[in-house]
């Protein structure tokens, strides 16, 4: 029975670390995320530096999509974005009356936007792209009557 005493004391204290030791490492990694999809963004990389310009070129094509319009000659447009090649991406109609902040948001995701192709070498289709020939407004919208449009 003496011999046997040791043992039992031996098995004990061995379960008792194995069990203290699992729940320890259990909770040692609690802020690590469940799901890869869920691990914080590489700011590094090219694909988070095309999801914050898409950001951008989307809010700012949100400000002017709620606005009305009732008569074109208070809309202009500008150049907006930039091909690697040169040339605009596109154009966008705005407002007058807000043309000094919205320019410079457009022209900050333009200087974005050229950053972006020199950094990551971006090619680009160097089609021209063609200005719009007048602005209409259809239905309450703005509309930009682009040269192909005045052809038909």
């Amino acid at each position: 029975m003496k011999n046997f005493l040791p043992h039992i004391f031996t098995i004990v204290l061995c379960t008792t670390i194995s069990l203290v030791s699992c729940t320890s490492s259990r909770n040692f990694n609690t802020n690590l995320p469940v799901d890869i999809a869920d691990r914080p963004a590489d700011e590094d990389s090219q694909k988070y530096d095309q999801a914050q310009l898409d950001k951008m070129k989307a809010s700012i094509e949100s400000e002017v999509s709620g606005e009305k319009c009732t008569d074109a000659s208070d809309w202009t447009f500008a150049p907006m974005g930039v091909k690697s090649c040169g040339g605009p991406q596109q154009y966008i109609a705005y407002p007058k009356k807000i043309e000094a902040s919205f320019m410079a948001r457009v022209n900050e995701y333009t200087d974005k936007v050229r950053v972006f192709n020199e950094k990551y070498n971006i090619t680009s289709d160097c089609a021209v792209v063609m200005p719009p020939t007048s602005l209409k407004c259809i239905k309450g919208k703005i509309r930009m009557i682009t040269p192909d449009d005045d052809a038909k």
